[in-house]
């Protein structure tokens, strides 16, 4: 692996920080060069919300993903604003429950995942951003899927160990998607 630079974008609530957070620890207990730089809008909660992360072989020089490799959008503005800032031969993955239009470019690899419906269908309603990034590591393989367990466990927090079985599923679901 080189660099992955990895923008997940969506509204606030829909756990995009924190799978922007996983993503960074799965690097990180690679021991992989990381970082992890989130934004959000002063709404919180329902106002834009994003995240760049890095994943690198290399020391990173700047937090800033501008041109990502990998784009995981979870709603319209997200896919309106970021599409065409994905570099040619990059990876969109669209949360398609959400959004109902095609992504435009056809120099792009596009995976439609319907991650809120299957999080709904599987009793994890919360955790369709942790579905998009099982799938996400099914196709790019930026990170191991075999070391999740040891991921979810620094990243869940000791306060709600029942999270931690129902991440798994998300990220199975996604994954086997």
């Amino acid at each position: 692996m080189k660099t992955a630079n990895i923008l997940l974008a969506g509204f606030g609530g829909q756990g995009i920080l924190f799978a922007g957070k996983f993503l960074a620890y799965s690097g990180l207990y690679e021991e992989k060069e990381i970082s992890w730089l989130p934004s959000y809008g002063p709404e919180m909660r329902g106002g834009t919300s994003n995240c760049s992360v890095i994943i690198s072989d290399s020391p990173v020089g700047s937090p800033i993903v501008n041109n990502p490799d990998v784009l995981l959008v979870m709603n319209m503005p997200s896919l309106d604003k970021f599409e065409n800032a994905v570099v040619p031969g990059g990876k969109i993955f669209v949360d398609s429950t959400l959004i109902e239009r095609k992504v435009q470019r056809d120099d792009v690899e596009v995976f439609y995942v319907p991650a809120t419906k299957m999080a709904a269908d599987a009793g994890v309603p919360t955790l369709a951003n942790m579905i998009l990034v099982g799938k996400i590591i099914k196709e790019t393989a930026i990170v191991s899927f075999d070391n999740m367990d040891g991921v979810l466990k620094k990243v869940v927090s000791a306060r709600k160990p029942e999270l931690l079985e129902l991440n798994k599923k998300a990220l199975d679901a996604g994954y086997n998607f």
